[in-house]
């Protein structure tokens, strides 16, 4: 979809919602008032999944869900379950990195987590972003623009590795939210991902995970972010459709 008419969709959408933001204002504290805020994951945020001779480097980067919200340790969030499921696949041990903040937008990865990236050469980087541009109401050209800018940053910092885009969140799935705020929400972060799709076009090596389906209750830990149940099958099922679309740009 153009951009242009992304942004268009976006105003548009403001103009109309603009009267009840009140509402939404009000719902959206009290959505945040009931369900807390869990911490994020204890342990080391560097690990290593497989006994192999061969090793794979992995990075990733961005919010709660590389913060690990949601499960017990890291080994048990999106970095170290995207390790698992990337060694089982690939036969090789994986040692991961995980960099990542609760609450943080595209805008503060680039000012807080991008000064900080490893300088071990990264075989695959996972950048998990979205959920937060979505509930602060981000708009596409700002997040788009964000976007690229990281992408561009992780290409040339990692000339070698394969960078997945995880997909932005799927909302309607969210059982913390009332349904006038999903119908809301859900938009915006629909105008994301259609971004998405198109920012991976112009790039080599880049992929974004556009397959998500629906997921059951048991996905989540608290209504929003994964539970360690929910991002073992998250990562496993970003690890397949990688693997997929590689192999698919191989065979051209």
């Amino acid at each position: 979809m153009n951009p242009k008419l992304l942004q268009t969709l976006y105003i548009i959408g403001g103009i109309l919602v603009l009267p009840f933001a009140p509402y939404f204002y009000w719902q959206g504290q009290r959505v945040r008032k009931r369900v807390g805020r869990l911490p994020d994951a204890a342990g080391a945020t560097v690990g290593r999944f497989g006994e192999h001779a061969a090793t794979l480097n992995l990075l990733a980067i961005g919010e709660s869900t590389v913060a690990g919200v949601g499960a017990r340790h890291h080994a048990e969030a999106l970095g170290g379950q995207f390790a698992k499921y990337l060694s089982l696949a690939m036969a090789k041990s994986v040692r991961w990195h995980v960099l990542g903040e609760s609450g943080i937008t595209v805008g503060g990865t680039l000012e807080r987590l991008v000064p900080q990236l490893p300088e071990t050469a990264m075989d695959f980087v996972v950048v998990a972003l979205g959920g937060n541009d979505t509930f602060k109401v981000s708009s596409p050209n700002r997040w788009r623009g964000g976007m690229t800018k990281l992408v561009r940053i992780l290409r040339e910092k990692y000339p070698q590795a394969t960078i997945l885009l995880a997909n932005t969140p799927r909302i309607v799935d969210f059982t913390a939210l009332p349904p006038s705020l999903k119908f809301v929400l859900r938009r915006i972060s629909r105008l994301h991902h259609e971004n998405a799709k198109n920012i991976v076009r112009h790039f080599e090596n880049v992929f974004y995970y556009d397959e998500a389906t629906k997921v059951g209750d048991d996905f989540f830990a608290d209504g929003v972010h994964p539970s360690a149940h929910g991002y073992a099958l998250w990562s496993e099922a970003m690890v397949k459709s990688l693997l997929r679309k590689m192999a698919a740009v191989e065979t051209k």
